[in-house]
């Protein structure tokens, strides 16, 4: 039953970014208004999914803390590729740090730019690395939010690993409040598993973290938030 109701919710899942990228290519001359409503509608899509297919709901507890009058960013915890989509759902009009090799994914790439997405080279100094601080910075001066993945990469379900320090880094160099956000996506969706599980998915806010903190400080706080 596990094995049929995965392979359903895959065709239908992949099916659904398929059809996103495919009525996104007309859109990439639009603004970027359109392109982001439609990638809102395609984190919805993959909550309707869960709930329908795999009888899973999702919970997003806290999220009355977006409306907070400061600047900040948030800082996931990543267990999965579902949280990726959901966010544009979840968190509207944001943008990512992310690994500069999706960038060049035709069309899904295309996109991540038109979305104001920001590419660093892992492990590389680089001009666009060292002035990313920058363009982050731009784009929340337009009122835009950054999300970032603190692990670097998809973590099993209780598996606590230490945070990358570009974390801190970001967070030194904006001077702006963090968001955390635990959750545990890997619980339905484990990584690297075609298998996908019934249950529940929670995506909680956490407690604001304040600027001004020394990088260990923070390193810390955002450990006890995802981690406790």
């Amino acid at each position: 039953m596990i094995f049929f109701r995965s392979l359903i919710f895959n065709i239908f899942l992949y099916l659904g970014i398929i059809t996103c990228c495919l009525i996104a290519i007309p859109l990439l001359i639009l603004p970027s208004s359109f392109l982001r409503k439609l990638s809102s509608l395609l984190g919805w899509y993959f909550i309707f999914l869960c709930k329908i297919l795999l009888n899973t709901k999702v919970n997003i507890i806290g999220s009355e803390k977006l409306k907070t009058e400061h600047k900040f960013f948030i800082a996931s915890a990543h267990q999965s590729m579902f949280e990726t989509f959901v966010y544009n759902y979840v968190v509207p009009n944001n943008f990512f740090v992310l690994k500069k090799e999706l960038m060049s994914i035709p069309v899904f790439g295309w996109c991540l730019k038109k979305l104001n997405c920001i590419p660093i080279e892992r492990g590389k100094t680089t001009k666009n690395n060292l002035n990313f601080s920058d363009q982050i910075m731009q784009n929340i001066a337009k009122g835009k939010t950054l999300i970032i993945f603190p692990q670097g990469t998809r973590v099993p379900y209780n598996e606590n690993v230490p945070l990358k320090k570009g974390a801190r880094r970001i967070y030194e160099n904006l001077n702006i409040a963090c968001l955390p956000i635990k959750l545990d996506t890997g619980k339905v969706w484990p990584k690297k598993s075609f298998l996908k599980y019934p249950g529940e998915i929670n995506f909680i806010f956490k407690d604001i973290i304040e600027p001004n903190l020394t990088g260990e400080e923070f390193l810390k706080k955002l450990e006890e938030s995802f981690y406790n």
